[in-house]
């Protein structure tokens, strides 16, 4: 089925800090008040296997990020224990350990250029370099460098999609189409309707 621009969708999962520190409702009216729909939601904890699949990381991602790491331990001046792929990996170990350890939820949000709004209310993904007036920026302060001392997953309150198939494949192992509502808001008709019929009235 053909869709328009304004029903773009992207993936995000409030992970076990966001709720824990309850920020979910903020977090919602930063998207809701950008013009974003959301179509789907649902908490949950989440199991092993469905981070494995969600996450998807390549050797080539594990070899980068890990590299990154023993950099920040040299720097630290602490000892390399492993080849940096293996630290690489650990950053998913650590995911997977704290995203199943309370629960999340996990949402689709729809419009015009969803997946890069999101990703500009969320910030970049080290919260200590985010921009003031993003949520990752407002919300938290933690660090790669913090994180990797404490041998832990980077506390960065929420997952967002960085591209649109991403979001699609995202999307398919977290929620079924049937869960999805389709739906038009008043919102949506002030935003995208070409005459704004009825807006006078």
């Amino acid at each position: 089925m053909k869709k328009y621009p304004h029903q773009e969708r992207t993936f995000v999962i409030l992970k076990p800090d966001t709720v824990q520190r309850s920020l979910v409702g903020e977090v919602i009216k930063r998207f809701e008040q950008t013009g974003l729909k959301c179509t789907a939601v649902k908490m949950f904890v989440p199991t092993e296997e469905k981070l494995t699949q969600h996450y998807n990381k390549t050797d080539e991602w594990f070899l980068k990020k890990g590299t990154n790491i023993v950099n920040d331990l040299m720097a630290q001046g602490r000892p390399i224990e492993k080849e940096p792929i293996e630290y690489g990996k650990d950053i998913i170990r650590t995911i997977v350990k704290y995203m199943t350890a309370a629960p999340v939820v996990a949402m689709v949000w729809e419009g015009n250029q969803a997946v890069n709004v999101v990703t500009k209310i969320v910030g970049t993904t080290e919260p200590s370099t985010s921009d003031v007036g993003t949520i990752r920026g407002d919300y938290t302060i933690d660090s790669y460098s913090h994180a990797s001392f404490e041998n832990r997953s980077v506390r960065n309150l929420i997952h967002c999609s960085d591209a649109v198939s991403e979001a699609e494949r995202e999307i398919a192992i977290w929620f079924k189409e049937e869960e999805i509502m389709n739906y038009t808001t008043a919102q949506e008709r002030i935003m995208y309707d070409v005459n704004l019929d009825g807006s006078a009235e």
